[in-house]
């Protein structure tokens, strides 16, 4: 049997070893996988119960307020005069009081019709609310009010929108009447979202975005340039461009906070500035400067203290960038993991939609139809929310394990000149075939703590403004706690998969086996992790700094922009996902490659029976070698290749 190309066990005198990476598997963890199968088997029951029950047309063609289904034809609802109308060729949804709609006891308070299409202009008066409804066919009142009686203010007050009518145009997806006014959109928005109180902030905030949306999506294809740039950089990386790399961020915060300054200066003595969206401007330009000069003077400070450690730096870069030149694709999981988490999160939506249309029909007081939840709705939201923070971290799991099988095929293999054919591929099979409960188990430890924080924000947000400050006080510290130990308990299953990777073993067994290790080589560990972490901080740093310049440099000399500070926020915060997404590649390399190293460390010793499967450069720097190795003669080499004694003993078994 050939293992990565390079050894060749026969069936001679070799007996099973514990530790064989390469060749020997058994499935981890499969009571975990049968559990997530179940879960999973609860989720399509959902689904199904979803789609059987709910109405899905009420939620993508819309519905008005007396029960009819805009775009079809509709049954009538007994007790309800205006329901069981015929609306194929009204297809959307428009509502009467569009830019002062509220919310009572979770029900918009403004009526909905069925119309044949959404005003494109302003309607001032009746008699043009008339003449729209006579030429263009799309009646804006309710059905029971004839057109020619349009005009009469008594009966238009209690059954037309009230005026004037915003312009509107149809949502894509849903059929909605949304207007297009930046103040109506906002406010409409507002209710329909439903999202925060303090609606005037909130209406700042879309009004903003809506006004910048051009410059927020060449943002931030600005800034996905210039991650594919810190990428390409980082894949060719030498010292001398790692000096470049350090001088331009540093040289660049500190003429980004030059530049913040003088425009602050500018705006402060500009006599033409007089509104108030103006004066915040100033301030918010006023915080931007003082923010990235902070920044500038800890990065100089951080980046003496560790010049020393430069060299350190220029082998770790070397050996992930070598690695990612042999596997490439490697580049691309992210792009892989964040498309299957889109299209995940597309079908939860839709089954909570459809949950939430899954109600009966009421008919109120005033002759108009509410729908009304079922029973035991709410315990299915709260399983669907379960399935949701599982899946994700489930997926994001098999990210992990996929980089970390990989990385592990490339570095143990003697021949650093001939890498393995299809690490990816190979590693994606043994995640498959063998460690897919190891991965439901890490995940599942992730949503344990996640569900404890989603349960205290939900009840902050329930009892805000009720409670007493040491409650207050208390959802806080236990949130901080939870995260905290998220946190920590992410690192260790990171690090647990990659020994799942390496030797095959459960998830307990792993953790427990990656713990050891790292404290038994805490200090280079630590040391080449942080250094690593540093560097692309750095990089992502770069990446936002340069794109939130950008940002203020459009905003500031467009002076139809008045709210630009929100949207820049939306893009900075766009950038440095983006950024982290690219680079959080290499920090999972890097993480995994001295996690092997910590492995041959600990299971090899340099001698002829147990050499390093590190390289020579990796040796040297770390002040090893393979010195009875290279003693040994140029006839000998071949029976080392094949000698079983060659290969690495079991992690357990080794008390070095």
């Amino acid at each position: 049997m050939s293992c990565c190309g390079q050894y060749e066990v026969s069936g001679r005198d070799v007996s099973p070893r514990e530790w064989r990476p390469q060749i020997y598997r058994r499935s981890t963890d499969v009571v975990w996988l049968v559990i997530f199968c179940l879960f999973w088997g609860g989720m399509v029951f959902i689904a199904g119960y979803a789609v059987t029950v709910g109405s899905a047309e009420r939620l993508i063609f819309g519905y008005d307020s007396f029960g009819n289904t805009c775009g079809k034809k509709n049954s009538p609802i007994k007790g309800a005069s205006l329901s069981g109308q015929d609306m194929t060729n009204r297809k959307h949804v428009f509502f009467l009081n569009t830019c002062n709609v509220d919310i009572k006891n979770h029900q918009i308070n403004s009526l909905s019709i069925c119309v044949s299409g959404c005003p494109q202009e302003q309607l001032n008066g009746l008699e043009e609310l008339k003449h729209f409804a006579q030429y263009n066919g799309s009646y804006l009142c309710v059905y029971s009010l004839n057109v020619s009686d349009y005009t009469e203010p008594s009966k238009a007050a209690r059954l037309c929108p009230k005026l004037p009518i915003p312009p509107s145009k149809s949502f894509p997806l849903f059929n909605r009447c949304v207007p297009q006014s930046p103040a109506c959109y906002a406010h409409f928005l507002t209710i329909l979202i439903n999202v925060v109180k303090e609606s005037d902030f909130f209406q700042r905030i879309i009004g903003g975005i809506m006004a910048n949306k051009e410059y927020i999506i060449g943002l931030s294809f600005f800034a996905v340039v210039l991650s594919f740039i810190m990428v390409v950089v980082f894949r060719f990386i030498a010292t001398l461009l790692i000096h470049i790399f350090i001088a331009l961020v540093i040289f660049g915060l500190l003429f980004v906070s030059g530049v913040l300054w003088w425009l602050y200066y500018d705006n402060v003595n500009d006599p033409n500035i007089v509104l108030e969206t103006e004066k915040e401007n100033t301030k918010a330009l006023l915080g931007f400067a003082i923010t990235a000069t902070i920044i500038s003077v800890i990065l100089m400070v951080l980046t003496l203290v560790m010049w020393k450690r430069i060299s350190l730096m220029v082998q770790l870069f070397r050996i992930a960038s070598n690695l990612l030149g042999s596997v490439p694709l490697l580049l691309f999981q992210p792009v892989w993991t964040l498309i299957i988490l889109a299209l995940f999160w597309m079908y939860w939506v839709a089954v909570l939609l459809s949950l939430g249309t899954a109600g009966n029909a009421y008919v109120t007081a005033d002759n108009l139809v509410e729908y009304r939840l079922l029973s035991g709705i709410r315990y299915m939201w709260w399983y669907h929310v379960i399935g949701l923070i599982w899946t994700s971290e489930f997926l994001v799991a098999c990210q992990q394990m996929t980089i970390a099988g990989a990385v592990m095929r490339c570095y143990f293999n003697r021949d650093k000149n001939n890498p393995p054919g299809h690490p990816i591929l190979t590693s994606v099979s043994r995640l498959f075939n063998y460690h897919l409960g190891t991965v439901v188990k890490g995940s599942f430890i992730i949503t344990l703590v996640r569900i404890p924080r989603i349960v205290l924000v939900y009840v902050h947000s329930c009892l805000k403004g009720k409670e007493s400050a040491c409650a207050r006080c208390l959802v806080k510290c236990c949130t901080c706690c939870l995260c905290c130990l998220e946190k920590w308990l992410r690192f260790l299953n990171q690090n647990a998969y990659i020994a799942t990777a390496i030797n095959g073993t459960s998830f307990c067994t792993s953790a427990k086996e990656a713990f050891f290790l790292i404290v038994n080589n805490a200090l280079n560990v630590t040391t080449i992790n942080c250094f690593g972490d540093f560097l692309l901080f750095l990089g992502k740093v770069f990446v936002v700094c340069f794109t939130v310049f950008g940002g203020l440099v459009a905003f500031n000399y467009n002076h139809d922009l008045n709210v630009w500070v929100i949207p820049l926020i939306l893009v900075s915060f766009f950038a440095y996902l983006v950024a982290h997404c690219f680079l959080s590649v290499f920090e999972m390399v890097l993480d995994v490659l001295f996690m092997c190293y910590a492995v041959d460390l600990a299971t090899n010793d340099g001698s002829a029976e147990k050499p390093y499967f590190m390289d020579k450069e990796l040796m040297k720097f770390m002040g090893k070698s393979n010195q009875k190795l290279k003693r040994t003669s140029q006839s000998d080499k071949p029976n080392l290749e094949n000698n079983p004694n060659t290969e690495l003993l079991p992690m357990g078994t080794n008390t070095a």
